[in-house]
């Protein structure tokens, strides 16, 4: 059984390569230093035993038949999967490493490869992994407090981010400034905003993300 690593026990780097000793021996030099592993021997292999929601990195070779490094990883790209990948490249495929990286590849690794050099670069990309799916998990938080807000105090809430401040806001609502207060302090509660300027940069925050889901 693979043993996990102390700092981030449920990533995964997960090998696809259809050279099963070159897949094992990286995998066994992985588990050395207590990253957990898990080898596939193709593309297709991988796309069918994955789970989006399994943190990790993807260790992944260029060339492949049937269906190549870059061809996996543009169904990647297309399923919406968020995995940091680092390519494993030949002496002449370093063009196509940098295609890779130029469609969102983290990393590349040219064989041969120092063994010391492949755990740094795979912890850089579990450490990446886990900061992305920490925010990710951030911003579906504050997309779930932001949608508990009444329509009213959405549009007091764009306003204290507009800079507004109470009395500005109740003249253009037709509102007390008192209503305002009470509205304000509703909103500073459900988001669970510390201060003025969290909430606007939360807001600033679900602006970008509704922005993006749209695209």
């Amino acid at each position: 059984m693979n043993e996990q690593a102390p700092d981030l026990p449920s990533a995964t780097v997960f090998i696809v390569d259809d050279e099963s000793a070159v897949a094992d021996s990286i995998a066994l030099l992985l588990r050395s230093v207590g990253i957990q592993t898990r080898v596939f021997s193709s593309a297709a292999a991988f796309l069918e035993g994955y789970q989006p929601d399994q943190p990790g990195c993807l260790l992944l070779d260029v060339r492949m038949p049937r269906m190549s490094g870059l061809e996996l990883q543009k169904e990647i790209t297309s399923r919406g999967w968020s995995l940091p990948i680092i390519f494993i490249t030949g002496h002449g495929d370093v063009p196509m490493a940098v295609e890779a990286m130029r469609a969102g590849a983290t990393d590349f690794l040219q064989k041969p490869f120092n063994d010391n050099e492949l755990i740094r670069r795979v912890q850089h990309a579990l450490e990446q992994d886990a900061h992305d799916r920490a925010e990710q998990t951030q911003r579906r938080s504050m997309l779930e407090q932001y949608g508990t807000l009444t329509a009213r105090e959405r549009e007091v809430a764009w306003m204290l981010h507009e800079g507004l401040a109470n009395k500005a806001i109740a003249l253009d609502l037709s509102l007390s400034e008192r209503t305002v207060e009470q509205h304000r302090a509703q909103i500073m509660r459900k988001m669970q905003a510390r201060s003025l300027a969290a909430l606007v940069q939360m807001l600033i925050t679900i602006r970008q993300t509704l922005s993006a889901n749209q695209h």
